[in-house]
């Protein structure tokens, strides 16, 4: 199958049955476009769809998100995981509206420079918004051409890296470059699926090398298998008289880098220490069912624990970076997601 043959056969089948009506495909800017790209990493379109709605409707423009507070951007993101791409995205926001007078960079190496944007999503951008042909090398299109040729290797090695980028350049065509990059990445997102690929209804199944060898399977390679460490930590919920619960801001960069959280101690006696230490008498501690929460390279054993700040602590504990959350009026903060499901735990009648 030809370049032109391959960009032929998955134009007609975007034409028919290609998905036309995301919110992202409509009203199409580079904001949007961006915006996206951004939230679809890592990430399904069935969770993205609603963040990605109400993102446009609290920042409808890069100005608006530029100049929003980072605790308001991170509240929209929570639930989403890989907060730094939400920080990056305010920082990339900031960085148009200063450098760019609020309009996206229309070359691959500006758009690059900004916080947050690797070439296959200012591919997206360009192809896309700007129509100018570009390729991109998504999860989804690394899937589709990784299964096409029969490419071996794992995807993050950077030769088979580099193999996927010629193979990405070599099908974008200079005519329809929007509609064939958002045909490919459908392709990939509805027929041609990590399990179970619908091959019988794929426009390029007379040239994929892995049907034709009936291992479509195998293909793309998966990322070698490593045990993940496993850490602990005792996350304190503090509650003071009225029922609020201390919380305290992560640094802005590292893990949960910017968002709210629950005091955190390595042991049980670090967080009994640090109750007994701003209460007048020793206090018995209420411990939850412990959990696990999963990053990319670790997991993490959480062991919480509820207890009770007296009137003059509870006064004064929080400072600059703390604050007492209301469980019945609660603030618009970027939530650790851990944290924000022992919240809502406590606010439908969990710990007292």
């Amino acid at each position: 199958m030809t370049p032109e043959q391959f960009q032929q056969q998955l134009l007609g089948w975007f034409d028919r049955h290609g998905r036309k009506t995301l919110p992202w495909q409509q009203s199409i800017t580079p904001y949007r476009v961006w915006l996206s790209e951004v939230m679809l990493q890592q990430t399904q379109v069935a969770t993205v769809i609603p963040y990605f709605e109400r993102f446009i409707a609290t920042f409808p423009s890069v100005e608006a998100l530029a100049h929003a507070d980072i605790d308001r951007v991170l509240h929209l993101w929570t639930g989403l995981g890989y907060y730094a791409r939400g920080r990056n995205l305010h920082k990339a926001a900031q960085r148009v509206v200063d450098q760019h007078a609020g309009i996206f960079p229309n070359t691959l190496e500006q758009l690059q420079a900004l916080p947050g944007v690797g070439r296959s999503t200012a591919g997206a951008i360009l192809s896309i918004a700007l129509r100018i042909p570009t390729p991109i090398l998504d999860g989804n299109v690394k899937r589709v051409l990784a299964r096409f040729h029969a490419l071996e290797g794992w995807s993050g090695q950077s030769a088979v890296q580099q193999q996927l980028w010629l193979l990405s350049e070599r099908y974008t065509p200079q005519l329809r470059c929007a509609d064939y990059t958002q045909a490919i990445m459908d392709l990939g997102a509805t027929l041609c699926r990590r399990s179970k690929p619908e091959c019988e209804r794929c426009p390029l199944q007379a040239g994929c090398q892995a049907r034709a060898l009936g291992v479509q399977q195998l293909f793309p390679y998966p990322k070698p298998k490593k045990v993940l460490p496993v850490k602990q930590c005792w996350m304190l919920i503090l509650r003071d008289q009225p029922g609020r619960v201390l919380l305290q801001q992560r640094p802005p960069v590292g893990l949960w880098g910017g968002l709210w959280c629950l005091p955190e101690f390595d042991s049980r006696e670090a967080l009994q220490a640090y109750v007994d230490g701003a209460n007048s008498a020793s206090q018995a501690l209420q411990v939850l069912p412990e959990f696990r929460h999963t990053f990319s390279h670790f997991h993490l054993q959480i062991r919480p624990v509820v207890a009770r700040a007296e009137g003059g602590w509870a006064a004064g504990v929080a400072e600059s970076k703390d604050c007492w959350y209301d469980l019945d009026r609660p603030l618009e903060l970027g939530l650790a997601a851990p944290v924000k499901r022992l919240l809502s735990q406590l606010r439908v009648g969990g710990a007292d």
